[in-house]
């Protein structure tokens, strides 16, 4: 689950005009977050993002969930019984 796939439609909604001004900034890293603070872990794939760092730093890491930085890191499920 990405906070994108929350925060883009409502941000369109509210009217954004472009990423980063007041609308944007009061809706994207807000649900991301939120949404970080769910989740059991944390997969942070390459690439420059702040907002990604500062997700996995502070909501992620500091919660003592675990972050996996590649996909190979990720265990397998456990099986249904």
């Amino acid at each position: 689950m990405l906070g994108e796939w929350l925060a883009l439609p409502l941000i369109e909604h509210a009217g954004s005009q472009a990423t980063g001004d007041a609308i944007f900034d009061e809706i994207f890293h807000p649900i991301a977050r939120r949404l970080v603070a769910r989740c059991d872990a944390c997969l942070r794939i390459g690439g420059a993002s702040r907002g990604a760092d500062e997700m996995v730093a502070m909501a992620a890491r500091a919660a003592g969930r675990l972050v996996f930085t590649d996909v190979a890191q990720i265990p397998p499920p456990d099986p249904v019984n």
